[in-house]
């Protein structure tokens, strides 16, 4: 398999940044699963592809766009009506759904070497991130587990939330650096660090 290098490595500064005199409100850091996928039903076989992908997945996926499910090492979620993104620490996780989903079910995209993973976490991600998104990033309204599909300035996002204070964004690889940046000086104020 071909080794996939970050888009970040030029701009990725390992270290505390920013007013970090007090501490660190904000972790920033690539993640860089094996696989990311995007999956897509025909007009009503969405019943069908959410079963598929809890099968292939073993997580629970409410019905609807917007519902999802993590482990740490999979997670998955609906992004609008019948699509889902699918990622996985593994690769490989294309052929896994390549012959369940059918094509009288749907389609599966393999995103992996399209996208790059930035994952922002700590008490003051829902603050910075709500700086980009016009969304609702209290846990009420976005739960574990749960995604939103969005745009920052024509840059399209997908936003897992993986954690209490942690979510994952999935950016199109060739916005990465731009995004990265300006996410690293919406978090100066509250001090970050870089992993």
């Amino acid at each position: 398999m071909v080794e996939r290098q970050s888009p970040l490595e030029p701009v990725l500064q390992v270290g505390s940044h920013g007013n970090f005199e007090h501490g660190v409100d904000i972790i920033l850091s690539e993640t860089q699963p094996g696989s990311i996928l995007q999956l897509a039903a025909w007009p009503g076989e969405e019943k069908k592809l959410i079963s598929v992908i809890r099968t292939v997945t073993g997580l629970a996926l409410p019905d609807g766009a917007g519902g999802g499910s993590t482990d740490g090492a999979r997670s998955v979620f609906g992004f609008a009506p019948g699509k889902f993104t699918v990622v996985d620490e593994a690769e490989g996780l294309v052929s896994a759904f390549a012959g369940a989903v059918t094509p009288a079910i749907g389609t599966v995209t393999d995103l992996s070497h399209g996208r790059t993973a930035i994952r922002i976490a700590g008490p003051k991600a829902e603050w910075v991130l709500a700086k980009f998104f016009a969304i609702d990033f209290a846990l009420p309204a976005f739960p574990v587990g749960a995604g939103r599909s969005t745009v920052h300035h024509d840059v399209f996002a997908q936003i897992q939330r993986t954690g209490a204070d942690q979510f994952d964004v999935y950016v199109f690889r060739s916005f990465a650096r731009s995004f990265w940046k300006a996410l690293c000086h919406a978090s100066e104020e509250v001090g970050y660090e870089v992993q």
